[in-house]
């Protein structure tokens, strides 16, 4: 990490009409880390925004009868908009920049002028596939069964006038710097980027539209847009001043020290990012960190599915604090996580409520009654101090150790580790015990005061997690500003001796499981969306249908595609003499190893097509339902080679 600054950034955010908890996921975990990096004296920017230009903020704008800028003005800055859901979850970012920013803009045009006149973006004609969800462009073989690799969807024919980026030129040096220990993590990401995209050969990169307006104009070229990936990815340096005169800090801030970014798009910013910035020769991010993806009853949280999770409804509901404790607490950082209602309540009354509500609950109301709030000077110590004191005095250092490493769940573990310590302190002190004859009250004063110490220093840790309980917890404890500082939480025994308390309402009440759940549930419902009619082919003659042959087919084998996420390929037994080879892209819905020796049903007589390099002699018959391909399986007991009828 730098010394004195640190430059932290998440995406910025496609602008979308239903913002999710999956939205303020990656968020909160760059605040927590902000919040963190500040409390240790270092000068932090904090950048987050929203990504705006593109062909579909085209189409949905002129959907909804409005311009482009009216669409996105409304959802970033209007009611429950993008700034009021950063606001609620009390995002610190230190700046916000939108692509339609006139410096944006200016500086975009600054950056395509500068790679085109290095020789980097050249002019061509482009002819191929594009996904106009993801916005991006593929060729045929990268598809999988005719569709985008990254989201499934249908791609359609693409012809038109564009310039291009020589992302070929860079391909030996960026995967170098894939290859450097440290630069993209988790390091499971290094071989999917390198194997999917990088050995397969690199190709140069569409920078430039016609067919739509709703972008960066190429202000040599009118007519052309720049393509959204050179606009939005240029946002973490024109944020900084890079090529405009709105700020002056990018020699202050670049290199960045860490981009968070979601798995899905990890390619943008490891590969086409430092290729970009390799040719306007400027330094590279010191670390690209690609989170998991936040999962609602085990599938991914999407607006398409309907399993959106509304981060205002739990707010409002169980505070911002809750939310945001849950959401690092609960979920690895680098995998994906699985969101139930069952895990959020649970997670409520075991940690916060009980382990740390309950604890400074208990601890202020015990000094309250025994001392009238102000603890005496007087202390008499014992051996079994020594544990709690001991852990409660390393904690810093540990808890470090795994914030430095972006590994929130762990970091918090530790912290409740000690609380969870200090709860089991006050079971084997009994401090209601030696209230009872005055002549305990010097180790009462100490018992109490060794559990004040370590609330302080947990609740210090906690700062970046929770900030705004944290300071409840404070002003109960009575920590002035001077004793909640990180310097502070590695010295135990910082409190005065004769420290005040003042009870307060409980920080984290606990919560009745069987009725808030029910309510919960309710309230996060799955609605679904419309049904929409399921269009039908045209009828064909049965002579024609009987052309189709299907049969009964074993699988002999079944392996992944090296250089496809999607495909695999199986070698099926279908009653011939020769085993049968036939790719089918259902790797992400199938594990090979489940499928050898299933009984399937295939389509025989297809002509050969080639995909990623094999041939594939057929069809599997499947169905695909919510967003899943479900193969179809068929009983074991029928024999191979048999025909369907």
């Amino acid at each position: 990490m730098s010394n004195g600054k640190f430059y932290i950034t998440t995406p910025i955010y496609y602008p979308s009409a239903k913002l999710h908890i999956g939205h303020t996921y990656c968020t909160v975990a760059t605040d927590a880390m902000a919040r963190y990096m500040r409390m240790r004296g270092y000068d932090v920017m904090f950048l987050t925004g929203t990504d705006e230009h593109g062909q579909k903020i085209e189409q949905k704008a002129r959907e909804a009868g409005v311009t482009p800028q009216q669409f996105v003005d409304n959802i970033v800055d209007g009611p429950r908009g993008i700034r009021d859901l950063w606001k609620l979850m009390n995002i610190s970012n230190d700046r916000f920049i939108r692509t339609t920013d006139d410096y944006h803009v200016e500086a975009i045009q600054k950056i395509f002028k500068k790679m085109y006149e290095k020789g980097d973006i050249y002019k061509g004609k482009y002819k191929g596939k594009y996904c106009t969800p993801c916005e991006s462009f593929w060729t045929e073989t990268q598809l999988v069964d005719g569709k985008c690799p990254d989201c499934g969807r249908e791609v359609v024919d693409a012809e038109e006038e564009a310039y291009f980026f020589r992302l070929s030129k860079y391909a030996d040096r960026v995967q170098a710097l894939l290859e450097t220990p440290g630069f993209l993590e988790p390091a499971s990401r290094v071989n999917e980027m390198i194997n999917n995209f990088i050995k397969p050969g690199l190709e140069d990169l569409c920078v430039s539209r016609t067919s739509f307006t709703w972008g960066v104009p190429v202000d040599f070229d009118p007519g052309h847009v720049v393509y959204v990936w050179i606009d939005a990815l240029s946002n973490y340096i024109t944020a900084l001043g890079y090529m405009n005169e709105k700020y002056d800090d990018f020699e202050k801030y670049w290199p960045a020290d860490v981009h968070f970014v979601g798995k899905e798009i990890v390619r943008f910013h490891s590969i086409i990012w430092p290729a970009m910035l390799m040719s306007m020769e400027l330094p590279m991010p010191k670390k690209i960190y690609g989170h998991g993806w936040l999962n609602f009853n085990g599938e991914k949280m999407s607006k398409s599915r309907g399993n959106v999770v509304d981060p205002y409804i739990l707010a409002e509901r169980y505070g911002v604090d809750t939310l945001r404790f849950f959401l690092l607490r609960e979920f690895p950082f680098g995998s994906d996580g699985n969101f139930t209602n069952e895990l959020l309540i649970s997670r409520i009354n075991i940690d916060l409520a009980n382990s740390l509500g309950n604890l400074v609950s208990r601890t202020v109301a015990m000094i309250e009654k025994y001392f009238g709030g102000v603890l005496p000077a007087a202390r008499a110590a014992d051996p079994m101090d020594d544990e709690l004191i001991a852990m409660a005095g390393a904690l810093r250092g540990i808890y470090q150790q795994q914030m430095d490493k972006f590994a929130f769940q762990n970091a918090i573990v530790e912290v409740f580790k000690v609380l969870g310590r200090a709860n089991k302190y006050i079971d084997e002190t009994m401090p209601w015990m030696l209230a009872k004859d005055e002549a305990n009250r010097p180790r009462l004063a100490s018992v109490m005061y060794n559990l004040l110490e370590t609330i302080r220093i947990c609740t210090i840790l906690l700062k970046p997690i929770i900030p705004d309980s944290c300071e409840k917890i404070f002003a109960q404890i009575g920590a002035g500003a001077e004793l909640t500082t990180w310097d502070s939480a590695a010295v135990f025994g910082s409190m005065p001796a004769e420290a005040a308390v003042k009870k307060g309402e409980a920080v984290f009440p606990r919560i009745d499981v069987e009725k808030e759940l029910a309510a919960l549930n309710e309230l996060t419902t799955v609605q679904e969306e419309p049904k929409e009619e399921v269009p039908v082919k045209p009828q064909i003659a049965f002579d024609e249908f009987d052309k189709v042959e299907m049969r009964v087919c074993k699988i002999l084998e079944c392996e992944n595609v090296k250089k496809s996420k999607k495909l695999l390929r199986f070698k099926l037994d279908d009653g011939s003499a020769q085993p049968r080879q036939i790719l089918s892209g259902i790797a992400e819905f199938y594990k090979p190893e489940e499928l050898v020796g299933k009984t399937v049903a295939a389509v025989v007589n297809l002509a050969p097509r080639k995909m990623m390099g094999l041939e594939s002699n057929g069809m599997l018959i499947s169905a695909e339902a919510k967003d899943r391909c479900h193969l179809l399986m068929l009983d074991d007991a029928i024999p191979a080679g048999s025909i369907l009828c």
